[in-house]
């Protein structure tokens, strides 16, 4: 044999194992309906883990395995694959990710060029029959070119349907990973995979009732749950996770570990709260479906009968020492109304709260409830305080007026104010009055006590009477 005749019965030999090993590649298909257990867990910034069990029947060998019914956000560097039951026996060769949904538009555009069957609409003698007719589409961009029997068609009107000979390899109904895995062991094992998604997310809304006089208060905490991730999941453990998590700049992150379990013995709650890293994770104590597109909404804890307080609050601006007021004019301000309540369990709370929305309600004289107010708040641990605004006093009017300006020295100035408040309620209040004062300041004089509360701060506590007004002048020299 010649030595070009060996060099060609090599590279035949070669196409021939290439060929045989492709044919002992197997496809194989998985889907939703192969779950054994499946776990979301969503953070509050539009990120979910997803961590879902299937047992599937693989033989040995290599095989491509079409994992179905995954996210349509899914971020596919996040995958982790893995057999629970032969560990060993499974190696991951090569991953694909086919997100090239099927859809008339996109079936088209694949058959650009290629000939399929059409339907055609025909009238004789006021009589209706359909023709399937071979043609070729050309193109369809922007609409549709056939060459039909020969001739170039735009747009015809009288297609009732379209026939294909079959569906492209890199067209998939749902979202799809693609593995080629090496298997060991033939038979039946249950596999885990996990990845993270975006278009999960999850926000909490409370619901504050106040009693007649603002000294008690029943709370209602809601999770408001959004999957828009493309996936339903049925039958899904749930897991909420709250806290700030860092995220890189591509907005990939990884599943966090460890758990120390707390839960509250004074709040009813269908979520089990714990510890979990340096956040807070709140499980749900029962199996829920999470639909696509779909918005949901569980009870968080639910607490009666603790205490609040309510506090009217004047607070000024910086701008008042860097300017001249209006000669002889006044300034009004708003008082506002705040409540305020201690998360502890002997205040019968105790739950470390998500960052959410409050709103708050009273009964008015008739029995019903009325919407007074709402606040956002941070996420608030165990043994902190929740302070909102609930909106402006109506009843409580305030006007500023600065009384007097002195240059004492090189940049040393003494400024005076006078701030007057007008009670028109049913009954005495006490407004809180903060003040900004920059530099380095004392106070001269002041009609009620002035509380240093920080660096650049004064506080006063100005009772008011019924019907009546209380005057709080104070100078201040600051020396810049």
């Amino acid at each position: 044999m010649s030595r070009i005749n060996k060099f060609l019965f090599a590279v035949v030999l070669c196409c021939a194992s290439i060929t045989a090993t492709v044919a002992q590649t197997l496809e194989q298909t998985t889907t939703a309906r192969d779950r054994q257990s499946v776990n979301i867990t969503v953070y509050n910034s539009n990120l979910g883990l997803v961590r879902e069990t299937r047992r599937l029947t693989l033989p040995q060998g290599q095989i491509a395995l079409r994992f179905a019914d995954v996210t349509a956000q899914i971020r596919p560097e996040t995958v982790h694959l893995a057999s629970l039951t032969a560990p060993a026996s499974l190696r991951i060769l090569e991953q694909n990710y086919q997100y090239d949904l099927l859809n008339p538009g996109k079936l088209l555009d694949k058959f650009v060029g290629k000939e399929i069957t059409l339907v055609m609409r025909r009238y004789q003698n006021n009589t209706e029959t359909f023709e399937p007719v071979q043609a070729t589409l050309l193109s369809n961009n922007g609409g549709q070119v056939w060459r039909i029997n020969g001739q170039i068609v735009i747009n015809p009107a009288n297609i009732t349907e379209m026939r294909f000979p079959d569906l492209p390899k890199n067209l998939v109904a749902t979202p799809t990973l693609v593995w080629d895995l090496e298997n060991r062991e033939s038979g039946s094992q249950s596999v885990e995979a996990s990845y993270l998604t975006a278009g999960m997310n999850w926000r909490a809304d409370y619901v504050l009732l106040v009693n007649a006089d603002d000294t008690k208060g029943d709370l209602q905490g809601w999770v408001t749950l959004t999957n828009g991730s493309g996936a339903t999941f049925e039958d899904a453990r749930l897991q909420l996770v709250a806290g700030d998590v860092n995220r890189v700049s591509e907005e990939r992150t990884y599943a966090l570990a460890g758990a120390m379990a707390r839960k509250s013995a004074e709040s009813e709650s269908q979520f089990q709260e714990q510890g979990f890293f340096e956040y807070h994770m709140y499980t749900l104590q029962r199996p829920t479906s999470i639909r696509d597109n779909e918005t949901k909404q569980v009870s968080l804890l639910a607490a009666a009968g603790f205490e609040v307080k309510k506090e009217f609050v004047l607070n000024g601006q910086h701008y008042y020492y860097a300017g001249y007021n209006s000669p002889g004019q006044s300034i009004k301000e708003k008082v506002g109304v705040y409540i305020q309540f201690r998360n502890s369990q002997p205040n019968k709370l105790g739950m470390p709260l998500p960052a959410g929305t409050i709103r708050l309600y009273k009964k008015d004289d008739k029995g019903n409830q009325q919407f007074i107010g709402e606040d956002k708040i941070d996420h608030t641990p165990k043994d902190e305080d929740v302070r909102v605004k609930v909106g402006d006093a109506f009843d409580i009017v305030a006007e500023r007026k600065q009384t007097d300006y002195k240059v004492i020295a090189r940049n040393v100035y003494e400024y005076a104010y006078e701030i007057k408040i007008r009670n028109h309620k049913d009954g005495p209040v006490t407004v809180v009055v903060n003040e900004p004062i920059g530099g380095d300041w004392e106070m001269v004089s002041s009609t009620f006590e002035a509380k240093k509360t920080a660096a650049f701060a004064a506080q006063f506590n100005v009772p008011v009477a019924k019907d009546g007004e209380a005057i709080l002048s104070y100078r201040v020299r600051v020396r810049y």
